[in-house]
């Protein structure tokens, strides 16, 4: 007997949780065959059936399709950043650090107590008078601990485990990340030159998908950003969706060269925009602002409380997003990277067939980039392959090239590299 127990479904269920909960049954451990166990319970092969989906929509059980049913164990899931190495680092996607300001308030700051409104006052009235052009609807501002945070938030106040989300393909390491640790079915839509397909898109949800994920520029790992009549493209499918959650995450917007154009039509009722200041203030400062309409925000607030995000944090964010010095560097390192990643694209004998906007570059490449990034790693030069990017759709053969700290040597070198590194 395997010390599985109960009558009904929700007994059996619960049942196995015990037991993995006691260590009796590990990650990865294959529950038994529907039909052994409802005739070792005596009970119908539907009952354990329902009990099996229970366990799957909790997350404590996963299917194999035809090799059954085991226990989940957390996913190892990849992230941003290098090992310390002695390769040269185009992988990290961090931004250059020479080009992030100092973060530091001008003056001292009382202290901030329980019961104070969660978002700053300072940085709510700059997120109102910035946003509203771009969102042309009545919303509401949510200070979150970053643009993961927001999306993970937002996802969690209208899904349920097993729900599906639209996502591009190849796709932001952190949104793969919390769509499997959340339960979550990551339904994958193509990505071009122009962003997220529409015809895709439209697939996605002619299969039920629930939400809908969306880079508006500098899309992260390829670089592409929406174009006027793209977005025009993406808002016409949504339009006939209206139920359908949007989430579009403009993480590199004071960066980025393009153009912000919006893909959430006036349809849609939950929606969200989400405006990071990681990637010019710097990564440590885990600030980003969110429009949304007033139930997704009041939703997204409940879920912070009563852990709202430091004042301190927010007031820093605050000062330097309205500080001149800081704006002139900001838009010295738009500049800059616009510059690193063009010196990439010249240096390289293969074509770049999405114009680059943000920290990287997609290259494409002949035969196995899994192969072609071992090769250049042998060379001295550490890249991510698509495989990383992966949510399900073709196999794409391209390399993602952090840029962020380019210089003109280390372009020359690295399309000498990437050139042996594909014969």
């Amino acid at each position: 007997m395997n010390g599985i127990g109960g009558r009904t479904a929700e007994e059996i269920a619960g049942s196995v949780r015990d037991l993995v909960s006691v260590g009796e049954l590990a990650a990865g451990a294959m529950l038994p065959p529907i039909r052994t166990l409802a005739a070792d319970l005596g009970v119908n092969r539907n009952t354990v059936a329902a009990a099996y989906r229970h366990l799957v929509a909790a997350g404590v059980a996963e299917t194999h399709g035809r090799g059954g049913t085991a226990i989940a164990g957390q996913p190892e899931l990849a992230r941003e950043g290098a090992p310390v190495s002695s390769l040269v680092d185009l992988s990290s996607g961090n931004p250059d650090p020479a080009l992030l300001p100092e973060l530091r308030l001008p003056t001292a700051q009382d202290p901030v107590l329980y019961g104070v409104t969660p978002e700053d006052p300072r940085l709510v009235d700059w997120a109102e008078r910035t946003l509203a052009a771009d969102v042309a609807r009545a919303f509401t501002v949510v200070v979150a601990h970053g643009a993961v945070d927001a999306v993970e938030r937002v996802l969690a106040a209208h899904l349920t485990r097993g729900d599906a989300v639209a996502v591009e393909d190849p796709c932001f390491l952190a949104h793969i990340g919390t769509l499997r640790l959340s339960g979550f079915e990551a339904m994958p839509v193509p990505v071009d030159a122009e962003g997220m397909t529409a015809a895709g898109l439209e697939r996605a949800l002619a299969a039920g998908v629930r939400a809908v994920v969306v880079t508006p520029r500098a899309q992260n790992p390829t670089g592409a950003s929406l174009t006027a009549a793209r977005a025009a493209a993406l808002r016409a499918v949504l339009a006939r969706f209206p139920h359908v959650l949007v989430i579009e995450d403009d993480h590199f917007s004071a960066l980025a060269q393009a153009a912000y154009h919006r893909v959430t039509p006036p349809e849609t009722a939950r929606w969200a925009l989400v405006r990071s200041v990681t990637k010019f203030l710097g990564p440590d400062l885990r600030v980003a602002v969110l429009a949304a309409d007033g139930v997704t925000a009041a939703h997204v607030r409940a879920r912070l409380a009563p852990a709202w995000v430091s004042h301190l944090l927010q007031r820093l964010a605050g000062h330097l997003l309205e500080d001149e010095p800081t704006s002139a560097l900001v838009a010295r390192a738009r500049t800059a990277y616009a510059e690193r990643a063009q010196l990439l694209v010249d240096a390289l004998d293969l074509p770049v067939a999405i114009p680059p906007d943000g920290l990287n570059v997609w290259v494409d490449v002949p035969g196995d980039a899994d192969r072609v990034t071992a090769a250049l790693a042998e060379l001295g030069f550490h890249v991510r392959p698509a495989s990383a990017f992966a949510v399900g759709g073709p196999t794409r053969h391209a390399l993602r090239v952090t840029t962020a700290t380019l210089t003109p040597r280390q372009a020359e070198a690295f399309a000498r590299a990437l050139d042996t590194a594909t014969k």
